[in-house]
């Protein structure tokens, strides 16, 4: 299972770079999620999304945040991400992002008991303790997923990466089909939508230019690395953001491609924690 997860850029920006702290092994895992009894109290209106271009982006799901990094866009985890880190970003206007497993849940969330067995399906390779849901029982899925995107709500963010959103792509226990994912795909779109976030993919491609419509931005890993950045294009066609990561390579070598598609590129380590390394600007 690959880890889960740009816009244009001005020109005579510098590339900033973060300096890297001692490195960390941290296995990538399953974001968790609190209940909704723990967000009832709305903050203050987050920042728009989308609101003109951008410039760059963070991704960081390990370690405190830093909210000193010189980004438009901050995708984080949002449980781990305090009230105080996102009140300190939108106090410098930073667009936020939360990322919501919405095809998988781990036996260690905080609402794990909410999954009836029969959705439970196969464990997610590579991801001890995580198991894939059968996405066709919208109706056990969707209340669980609602209370996921109001926690992301209540703390401030104003958009929501679905991440695990291409179970039939694996081997979920459930005979899922391409259709069948679409479908709920776009109805979570719509969900989030209905409760003020705006919706983006993460990885999923071959659902690409299929749900390009019915998302605002994508999030995507290593397309360079894995040769299939042109499927991307439905996303930049339509003028929404696509952000990018790699964890290997050269940015000076692989921002050529990615920025003349027109997406927002970073490298990270996968660890995903406060360093990057943005691509150098045009």
């Amino acid at each position: 299972m690959r880890n889960r997860l740009p816009w244009p850029v001005p020109p005579g920006r510098p590339a900033r770079v973060v300096r890297r702290g001692a490195r960390r092994t941290v296995a990538l895992g399953l974001v968790l999620l609190t209940p909704l009894v723990a967000c009832r109290a709305e903050p203050a209106t987050p920042t728009a999304w989308p609101a003109g271009s951008v410039r760059s982006w963070q991704w960081q799901l390990t370690g405190p945040v830093d909210v000193t990094v010189d980004a438009d866009v901050f995708l984080l985890d949002p449980v781990t991400t305090t009230t105080a880190e996102t009140a300190a970003l939108r106090a410098r206007h930073r667009r936020l992002v939360c990322q919501v497993p919405v095809g998988t849940y781990a036996g260690t969330d905080p609402d794990a008991n909410r999954w009836p067995v029969a959705i439970r399906g196969a464990p997610v390779a590579g991801r001890p303790g995580s198991r894939w849901l059968d996405v066709r029982r919208w109706d056990s899925l969707a209340p669980v997923l609602a209370d996921r995107f109001r926690l992301c709500r209540g703390k401030g963010f104003g958009a929501v990466a679905l991440s695990d959103a291409d179970g039939y792509a694996h081997r979920p226990g459930f005979p899922v089909t391409f259709d069948d994912q679409l479908l709920v795909n776009r109805r979570l779109a719509t969900l989030a939508r209905s409760l003020g976030l705006s919706p983006g993919l993460v990885d999923a491609v071959p659902q690409v230019a299929a749900l390009a419509p019915d998302f605002d931005f994508a999030v995507n890993q290593e397309c360079v690395r894995r040769r299939e950045c042109a499927r991307l294009l439905p996303f930049a066609d339509a003028h929404k953001p696509v952000l990018h990561v790699e964890y290997t390579g050269d940015p000076a070598t692989f921002c050529v491609t990615t920025v003349g598609y027109g997406f927002a590129s970073i490298r990270k380590d996968r660890s995903l924690d406060a360093w990057r390394e943005s691509c150098p600007l045009p």
